[in-house]
């Protein structure tokens, strides 16, 4: 292909990192096109003081992006897909997956710490996060932080919280990995649907074949059925939902967890071929939620 192809993102720096992932592959199986990178800040970048349940969920963080598609000011978006509301837009759909990073929460603390201050709160604005955490480790208490992950970690290294619970995938793209004092494992803490996992969105019918090699069959898999779990149960970013699949040759293993209004938890796993995978996911959360 010949051509310049714009790829939109969002300003901050773990988005930028995240977008060059997409530009690396498309120039290394398109040498021939031109590729440039423009940047916006979203609603979901500039209110910083309140909680995203509060001023409208997860899809603060791609309505300019959408827009710019929608305006051809831009030709793809790159989006971390656990982000990505799970009603997609039809003429917006998503044309690629990268392949998953590691799917994992991690507990951060302060620059030369080695155990966690009882008198600060865990930051943390997911409550997913807070609930698993919080049965892990009652004595704690979290409290909510927004802003991007750079921002975050300097709140922490300023003494404004005594840890941090973070996506892994986010510190590794920056190079941070050395901040990670533990990973969580799945039975402590079920990643959001997609996490570690980037999604490209384009327009509707137009020609995105210098994605084909990028694009992850497997990533394609476990969002179906993580994303049909969330969807069923109408989880947001905030929701206390979580979803977690792993394929093994012909098969899928889910993972689910989910919390009732009246504050009750439940976990279940279901396992079964993949062409059944959106089944897989609407039956688990029907078992969770009945």
């Amino acid at each position: 292909m010949n051509g310049k192809i714009k790829v939109g993102s969002r300003e901050s720096v773990l988005a930028i990192k995240q977008a060059e992932i997409v530009i690396e592959a498309i120039k290394k199986n398109n040498p021939n096109l031109e590729i440039e990178l423009v940047t916006f800040k979203t609603k979901g970048d500039r209110i910083l003081d309140r909680s995203l349940d509060k001023i409208g969920g997860k899809g603060l963080f791609i309505k300019e992006l959408e827009l710019a598609l929608l305006n051809e000011h831009i030709d793809i978006a790159v989006h971390s897909y656990k982000d990505m509301p799970h009603e997609e837009v039809d003429n917006l759909p998503i044309v690629a997956l990268s392949e998953r990073a590691t799917p994992f929460d991690v507990l951060v603390l302060p620059k030369g710490i080695k155990e966690i201050d009882h008198s600060l709160p865990v930051g943390s604005s997911s409550q997913r996060r807070n609930l698993q955490f919080k049965a892990i480790y009652a004595e704690f208490k979290t409290a909510p932080i927004r802003g991007n992950v750079l921002s975050r970690l300097a709140k922490l290294d300023n003494g404004e919280f005594s840890a941090l619970i973070l996506a892994g995938a986010g510190l590794n793209r920056l190079n941070l990995q050395d901040r990670i004092t533990k990973t969580f494992t799945l039975e402590e803490m079920i990643p959001s649907a997609s996490q570690g996992i980037l999604a490209v969105q384009g327009r509707k019918g137009e020609d995105f074949s210098y994605l084909k090699d990028f694009h992850n069959k497997k990533s394609e898999i476990v969002s179906k059925v993580e994303r049909q779990f969330l969807k069923t149960l109408d989880g947001g970013c905030t929701s206390p939902v979580a979803a977690y699949a792993t394929v093994h040759f012909n098969q899928i293993n889910l993972i689910g967890f989910y919390v009732n209004n009246s504050g009750n938890i439940s976990k279940g796993h279901l396992s079964g071929k993949i062409e059944d995978a959106e089944n897989i996911g609407r039956e688990l959360a029907l078992q969770l939620r009945n």
